[in-house]
């Protein structure tokens, strides 16, 4: 039975700037064996890791970027909307474990080679199918280990609009790699001492539990950073509960001691959780102009601007601000305006200045034209 696969937002999306994108808690089943992670918001930062209780369900655990810590969410907390997020279905049916003892010694190997390596292995043997995005969950151990916390969505000065506006800030940004722009964290047998060393130490905590995505298909930057080589994508726990967040396993100063146990999920089938704004009901009634916001979308919206425009002056439109529309709701508006004898035309438009992310089909109902004869 194939698995599937959610992304609600992108890893393209986030890098690119604010997210206004969001996804319920709630909105996540975690009955089974549930593969996922995610980041909050940016006036919460942190990482999701999704851990799942042999026997059980699945338990989203949130690592803080103030300090390396890490609590498990609860639905209805007031902390759980999320503008990335990936998350599959009870992958139960498809769970492929493999004999670490396949991969030969670990020590000190790179993790995404011994991951790319075990899929290899498994699919020559015929115990793997082919899947665009490969899910796995890893028990492992580490001599040394870096992780990283999400601590500004915005990630520096990364832009949407660096493609037509540059600056030096952005382009020296730009230049880094993502993770260069987050709060890192060591865990080590012991503190280095080294006061001016960026990396924090956390501690001793060096046996870790994981869950991530393997991609195929990198460049499209679904589940991994958009680099054609960014193949594997962690985040995890250590396996006392105290730390958690990224584990940047590409990191000089990460090295693996032991893959204790590897399980992979083949994830064939992949949807997109996309918003869709829509304005509709436009009429003018008693000198003022009503008319409804819908988000036909799956994601939450925040802080949606709508403009409502009279004549083709857009330099004296009246301007509105919704701080919220949940997925399948509506806000229905009424903006008094008086309006001289004769014909007008009215305009309503939903995100005029496109900051929510919407693929360019979902955009057309994004307006609504009204003639009125006064």
């Amino acid at each position: 039975m194939p698995a599937d696969l959610w992304i609600a937002n992108t890893v393209c999306d986030l890098i690119q700037g604010d997210v206004r994108e969001h996804l319920p808690l709630e909105r996540i089943p975690l009955r089974g064996d549930v593969l996922g992670l995610g980041t909050t918001t940016s006036l919460d930062n942190g990482e999701l890791t999704f851990l799942h209780q042999e026997g059980g369900d699945t338990t989203i655990w949130k690592s803080e970027a103030s300090s390396g810590g890490i609590h498990a969410l609860r639905a209805g907390d007031g902390s759980g909307h999320f503008p990335y997020v990936c998350f599959s279905g009870d992958a139960t049916a498809v769970r492929t474990p493999l004999d670490p003892a396949a991969l030969g010694d670990t020590t000190g190997r790179s993790l995404q080679e011994l991951v790319g390596e075990a899929i290899a292995l498994m699919r020559r043997d015929g115990a793997l199918p082919e899947a665009p995005i490969y899910g796995l969950r890893l028990l492992s151990r580490w001599q040394g280990l870096v992780i990283t916390v999400a601590s500004k969505l915005c990630m520096g000065q990364q832009r949407r609009n660096t493609a037509i506006a540059r600056s030096a800030a952005s382009e020296a940004t730009a230049s880094r790699s993502i993770y260069q722009l987050l709060q890192h964290y060591r865990l080590a047998p012991r503190d280095p001492g080294d006061p001016a060393d960026p990396v924090r130490y956390l501690g001793r905590s060096l046996r870790w539990e994981c869950c991530g995505f393997y991609d195929t298909e990198p460049q499209t930057g679904r589940v991994t950073v958009p680099q054609p080589d960014a193949h594997l994508h962690l985040h995890g726990c250590s396996t006392d509960l105290r730390y958690g967040g990224h584990l940047h396993h590409e990191h000089p100063e990460s090295k693996l001691a032991q893959v204790e146990r590897l399980v992979l999920y083949p994830l064939r089938r992949i949807h997109s959780l996309a918003s869709d704004l829509g304005v509709d009901g436009l009429r003018y009634h008693d000198g003022a102009v009503q008319f409804r916001v819908i988000n036909h979308g799956g994601l939450d919206v925040s802080d949606v601007g709508v403009a409502v425009v009279l004549d083709d002056r857009y330099s004296s439109h009246r301007y509105l601000r919704l701080p919220w529309l949940a997925a399948g709701e509506a806000e229905a508006f009424s903006v008094p305006l008086t309006l001289a004898p004769g014909r007008h035309r009215l305009e309503v438009i939903a995100d005029p200045q496109r900051e929510i992310l919407e693929r360019p089909e979902l955009q057309v109902n994004n307006r609504e034209l009204l003639e009125v004869e006064v």
